[in-house]
């Protein structure tokens, strides 16, 4: 990170604890080359420290404002912000590094972080304690993050490697039993809560002053400031900071168990089965039904090169080990053919890869990367620091992959594969370097670069250019895809980028919340960016991308949605207009899905009929006017796409149902099931879908039992029809009700073929006029958020930056 010769303006923030830290100070790096304490290395100028239960989103922005207000200093003026990467909140982690991240990325400038445990440590430093500290930071249900440090007249120093999270009654228990516990000083949040416990172990005598508890900008500062902990600051990427994590999700704290680490074993298969022949491209753990297509991958791949090839035993034996060392196993497949796989086991903190192939005719497509970014994933997700693996010696292709994901050469095996053959060892450190490159379409990881960017240069026709265009850059994160697209004010979509997580959600059946939050944060800045370089594509401009001062607004989804998700995008997109100096625009999730109809009629005007058919949201909708809905009814149990992905489920082929169903259906009969259509009375325009789902599952289930084989295109055509019937009979009843001609649909089930087939051609012989957005807008996008945002941008309604996600809101 380069900071200024003699001194940086650094704001440094804090939202990991009920406190919202915020500090804006002078950082002079030159105190680096003598001894003296780092305290030196910061001027504190002015501070807004204050408690903020589950308020920081609502506030954060505009207390960094206050703050600079009151040093006299401007957000043109800042050098680089600095923010805790917890452990703590979950939430409130994830605001403070997303609003953190969106500050940095819109001002260009750098941003570091700290962790929350030292800011503790040295915010008792800075207030002249010395000695043994313990901080108990509040983990919730009730554990604490313990942490010892060891103060003396230069700084706090850490008696532990790594974060972790434990039961209070545990870090007790620990404290208590040292031989220097009379000496022990005790500080952080978790005494608020656990105190009772600290006081019942004699522990309590030596708690700092409850002021002291909590973190401080000042302390945050310090901490970061500390030789050590500034050594290991890298680039100042913001894409590079991400939390500090001490506990897996509910739901991959069960992966534990698919990954060896309990008695029992899920071999259930939890991503894609063979029946998703026709989707492209995925990738999922590995199930016992793969063990025979990757033995015959593996001696066509390996045959050829004089190696031994494993058989499907030794596959499956990895899958069904009762070793103690864990494995994770992934594959990929294409047109249902298995075309590669990863594997390894963990030893030590290390991931140690076992076994690679990919089919030859499908190398250079970075299925490789892919399948080691899963791997690697995996191993974080069970404590380990790094990967190793062995290569032979000669294999150029396989090296240079290998070093661009951030392997070296750290050992040599002499004659491993054979005389005068040798293998190299090579080894990484966790997360693996993972380039944004054609061969890699989504931003999993950041790029290794300089930061901050260089700033392009405009021709003054260019920059002209740019200002009457009116470029608004729109945001959308309110489930498992981070998206940003950008749009001009006439309409013209110059940038559309998409980050799914679907991978990530396969193997358990469904999105995942937690995950979902968690994989945003990783990904919006590389999303942005992507965003940013294919304007400035689209454009002809040179210098690589459109900067963010040359944007005219910034849209972000703020609800529906989950919470988790919501909270990253909204976070992010006010940091970035608020450093970049643009105005913010809110968009309703639902708004955005009507408005991409837009994209493929542009004239389409109310009023009109519009049905809306996502994985959470069923609704039929009467828009009067722009901005004037009245919903004629929602479902009253589960949306179209839930029961889609449940039914799927149901049948064992994996998730998301949607395009799975879709795709057997095309060779199965409609008619041959004949499954219940509930409330399909007319004037009646709510919708139920678990009486249907309730079918389905008996249906399979009394077949089973008879001892019946399962036409399954029939059974999905079946429930296709029986859902897409509904759709269309409230449909037409609506527009007949209304005295409507216009008629448009949205939402991720539009993308099937036979809902919109049908809809354009039975509404379409009663002279109705119909819209179907494109297909690369039916799911979650910012296009379409774009779209509402440039109608917002062009009647100046732009939204206060104490704005907050709201999952709950409605049309």
């Amino acid at each position: 990170m380069k900071l200024d010769q003699f001194r940086t303006l650094i704001v440094a923030i804090d939202t990991s604890t009920d406190m919202l830290a915020c500090t804006a100070a002078w950082w002079i790096p030159e105190v680096f080359f003598d001894d003296t304490p780092s305290r030196a290395c910061v001027e504190v100028l002015a501070s807004r420290d204050h408690l903020c239960r589950r308020q920081a989103n609502v506030e954060l922005v505009e207390t960094v404002q206050g703050v600079l207000a009151d040093a006299g200093m401007r957000m043109e003026d800042v050098g680089g912000f600095l923010v805790g990467r917890g452990p703590g909140s979950f939430t409130g982690v994830r605001i403070g590094i997303s609003t953190a991240k969106g500050l940095a990325r819109g001002a260009n400038v750098p941003l570091m972080g700290a962790s929350t445990l030292d800011a503790c440590a040295w915010t008792a430093w800075g207030a002249g304690t010395r000695g043994l500290l313990g901080v108990a930071a509040d983990a919730m249900r009730g554990e604490v993050y313990p942490a010892l440090y060891a103060l003396d007249d230069v700084g706090a120093h850490r008696m532990f490697e790594r974060e972790r999270v434990v039961k209070a009654a545990v870090a007790v228990e620990e404290w208590a039993a040292r031989s220097d516990a009379s000496e022990l000083q005790l500080t952080g949040d978790g005494l608020v809560r656990y105190g009772k416990l600290f006081e019942e172990a004699g522990l309590m005598g030596r708690a700092l002053d409850p002021e002291l508890w909590r973190p401080t900008g000042e302390g945050l500062l310090l901490a970061a400031a500390d030789p050590e902990a500034y050594n290991r600051i890298e680039s100042g990427d913001p894409a590079l900071v991400l939390p500090i994590y001490t506990r897996l999700s509910d739901a991959e704290e069960n992966e534990r168990k698919r990954l060896g680490l309990a008695e029992s074993v899920n071999t259930a298969v939890t991503g894609v089965a063979e029946e998703l022949a026709g989707r492209h491209l995925q990738f999922r753990p590995m199930a016992a039904a793969d063990a025979e297509p990757m033995a015959a991958l593996e001696e066509r791949v390996f045959a050829d090169a004089g190696h031994e090839a494993w058989n499907a035993s030794m596959f499956l034996s990895e899958l069904f080990s009762d070793a103690a060392a864990a494995r994770s196993w992934w594959v990929a497949h294409d047109n249902g053919e298995l075309i590669g796989y990863a594997g390894g086991m963990v030893v030590d903190r290390d991931i140690e890869i076992l076994n690679m192939a990919v089919a030859p005719e499908h190398r250079r497509a970075g299925i490789a990367r892919k399948l080691l970014s899963h791997v690697s994933y995996d191993a974080q997700m069970l404590g380990c620091t790094s990967a190793s693996l062995e290569v032979e010696d000669g294999n150029t292709a396989a090296i240079a992959l290998y070093q661009s994901l951030g392997f070296t050469e750290v050992g040599r095996r002499r004659g491993y594969y054979g005389p005068g053959c040798d293998a190299l060892v090579m080894q990484a450190s966790l997360p693996l370097v993972l380039p944004v490159d054609p061969a890699s379409p989504e931003p999993t990881a950041a790029v290794q670069r300089e930061w901050p960017l260089p700033e392009p240069e405009r021709t003054p026709e260019e920059s002209a250019e740019l200002k009457r265009r009116q470029l608004i850059l729109a945001i959308e994160s309110s489930c498992d895809e981070t998206a940003v697209a950008i749009v001009d004010a006439e309409g013209n979509l110059l940038a559309n980028q998409v980050s799914t997580q679907i991978d990530f959600h396969a193997r358990f059946g469904g999105v995942v919340p937690e995950i979902a939050s968690r994989k945003h944060v990783e990904v919006i800045v590389g999303v942005v960016d992507a965003a940013l370089e294919e304007a400035a594509t689209s454009l002809g401009l040179a210098g690589g991308a459109v900067a963010p001062a040359e944007l005219a607004a910034v849209g972000v989804t703020y609800g529906p949605g989950l919470v988790g998700a919501l909270v990253v995008g909204v976070a992010f997109a006010k940091g970035f207009a608020a450093s970049a100096g643009l105005p913010l625009i809110a968009v309703n999730h639902l708004e955005g899905h009507l408005f991409a109809n837009k994209l493929t009629t542009p004239d389409l005007e109310p009023p009109f009929i519009f049905t809306l058919v996502s994985g959470g949201h069923t609704m039929l909708v009467h828009v009067r006017a722009w901005g004037n809905y009245e919903v004629l009814g929602e479902t009253l149990d589960d949306a179209v796409g839930e029961a889609f992905d449940k039914v799927a489920k149901a049948l064992g082929l994996g998730y998301p149902g949607g395009p799975i169903i879709s795709r057997l259906a095309e060779d199965g009969n409609p008619c041959a099931i004949d499954f219940p259509r509930a409330l399909n009375s007319r004037g009646d325009y709510r919708f139920s879908l678990s009486g249907l789902k309730t079918a389905v599952t008996l249906y399979i289930e009394q077949e089973t039992k008879a001892g019946r084989t399962i036409n399954l295109p029939d059974l999905a055509a079946s429930f296709e029809a029986a859902v897409f019937d509904v759709q269309y009979k409230k449909a037409k009843n609506a527009l007949r009700e209304t005295g409507a001609r216009e008629y448009c649909i949205g939402g991720g089930v539009t993308a099937n073929p036979h809902l919109r087939r049908m809809m354009i051609e039975k509404l379409g012989r009663q002279g109705i006029r119909v819209t179907v957005p494109p297909l690369k807008a039916c799911t979650d996008n910012a296009a379409m958020i774009a779209v509402v945002a440039r109608e917002k941008f062009l009647r100046g309604e732009f939204a206060p930056l104490d704005i907050d996600a709201d999952p709950n809101l409605t049309l």
